[in-house]
């Protein structure tokens, strides 16, 4: 039920009918098409009486017109309601869902562009043991600390962060930004460096807006993360797959690829690469700088979690090493903290910057500020420094426990690495199976994963599959495990 506002309906005046007629019959079309759906409260005799500028008896008399035949009932002491069950011109009661839908046309009559593909998070059934998703343990989140820094930004800053603000994003949030990118990743950066977005796909989508030209070739990893390529192809650019091995990005593979076609720019996540969770050695990353500086070819680095790396030092990104203006560099605070908080952000030089805050002003204005402030204040108070190296501790360790179960549970079935970082496990399987039906089966028993496909250029099954070990404790991953070597036998 809807709590009625103030209620606006045209009325057809026509001396064919009396007034109360005419109300009635108004607002029985007004049901009829949908508008006011079965169980919607209208309004009080009073308030349609002055909306109708009639006197109320004739609202009333119009109301009791309307009982009598069944569209509307009143419940004493609550009011009068649209009838629940509403019976159409066939004798059939009116859904909810076709009431609500009746006069929405299906088409346009006119031309549309193709919509590129929509990315929708899946919507699993309740209980699912997830192992699909990129996302972080969501009971780990400081969600306390984040309420308070919240309250405090709103006290002491309502007025600001509560209005229209820098397109750019918070200036306490920028510079907290640059601060951290300058002591965990060597950038040498400062807040008017760094543009913050909402999420780490709207970074890519501005990039692509601000680079990319209708005809441009983009080269991806063959492996690779596909909202970015729709990113790409929705800025009228056509996407060129250069293959992987162990070693990252084949830069040799990209040069002959460089050699047969003008590039325009090349998209890597070369720290922990999406999804085989392969680091780009160090050979090749200068390799890329330098083909990218004599090709002049932009490099979209996506560095989205260069926090969780356990083994040794995390390298730096490509960003840190680039004094050409090579590099846009994408992070995001999802997988610290939660992707629903929305934060991303760019560093970039100034005139892709200023491109780029230009074409976000005309998207979508600010982001919310509010939220970015609190966030800034638990970097300056060091929560979500304390709080990346909690997660960190126990990322690990569910990636050693994920590894010892697939390899109890499958031998030599399954061949993989355990990466040095990030938060996830790529796993070929060996066995000769159908991948995908198996995928199916988990699902019906309670566990979801991804297959290769999902990441695979040409869309075509692959004997690979990427589990995400972040999400779930160390009483769920067993569990997980358990049913999804069950539906595989």
């Amino acid at each position: 039920m809807r709590r009625p506002w103030h209620l606006v309906i045209d009325v057809e005046r026509t001396a064919a009918l009396p007034p109360f007629l005419q109300i009635a019959h108004a607002l029985t079309a007004e049901i009829q098409r949908g508008r006011l759906r079965p169980g919607d409260q209208l309004p009080g005799s009073r308030r349609l009486a002055t909306s109708f500028r009639v006197h109320r008896n004739t609202v009333l008399a119009a109301l009791a017109e309307l009982i009598a035949e069944g569209w509307v009932e009143t419940t004493p002491g609550r009011g009068t309601f649209v009838t629940r069950t509403i019976v159409n011109a066939r004798g059939r009661p009116f859904s909810r869902r076709i009431a609500l839908r009746a006069h929405v046309p299906a088409q346009v009559p006119f031309a549309l562009p193709e919509a590129p593909p929509a990315y929708r998070p899946p919507c699993l059934p309740p209980g699912t043991l997830n192992l699909s998703h990129g996302a972080p343990d969501l009971r780990l989140v400081p969600a306390r600390s984040l309420g308070r820094a919240y309250r405090r930004v709103l006290a002491t800053r309502g007025g600001e962060v509560l209005g229209y603000g820098d397109p750019e994003g918070d200036a306490t949030l920028r510079g907290a930004l640059a601060s951290m990118l300058s002591s965990t990743r060597g950038l040498s950066v400062g807040g008017d460096d760094v543009l913050v977005t909402r999420g780490s796909q709207m970074a890519l989508t501005l990039v692509a807006r601000a680079l990319l030209r209708p005809g441009d070739a983009v080269a991806v990893e063959q492996f690779g993360y596909r909202p970015a390529w729709e990113a790409f192809r929705a800025a009228g650019a056509t996407v060129v797959p250069v293959v992987l091995d162990r070693e990252g990005l084949d830069v040799d593979a990209l040069t002959r690829l460089a050699d047969r076609m003008t590039l325009r720019a090349v998209y890597v996540t070369p720290h922990h690469q999406y999804p085989t969770t392969v680091t780009l050695k160090a050979a090749r990353r200068l390799a890329l700088l330098a083909l990218a500086r004599a090709r002049r070819i932009a490099i979209i680095e996506d560095d989205y979690d260069h926090e969780f790396h356990y083994d040794g030092r995390p390298v730096l990104p490509l960003a840190s090493a680039d004094h050409a203006g090579l590099v846009v560099y994408i992070g995001t605070l999802s997988k610290i903290l939660a992707p629903g908080l929305r934060i991303g952000y760019i560093v970039a030089p100034q005139a892709v910057l200023r491109t780029v805050g230009a074409i976000r002003s005309l998207l979508d204005i600010q982001g919310d500020l509010a939220t970015e402030a609190a966030v800034a204040t638990l970097i300056e108070d060091g929560e979500l420094q304390r709080h990346v190296a909690r997660v960190r501790r126990i990322y690990a360790s569910r990636r050693e426990l994920l590894a010892h179960l697939l390899r109890k549970a499958f031998g030599e079935d399954v061949e993989f690495t355990i990466p040095s970082g990030g938060m996830a496990l790529w796993v070929h399987f060996r066995m000769p199976v159908d991948i995908e039906a198996w995928a199916e089966r988990s699902l019906g028993r309670g566990v979801a994963w991804y297959t290769g496909r999902r990441y695979a250029f040409d869309r075509r099954s692959k004997p690979y599959a990427r589990f995400n070990f972040a999400g779930l404790n160390e009483r769920e991953l067993p569990e997980a495990v358990r049913r999804m070597a069950a539906a595989g036998s």
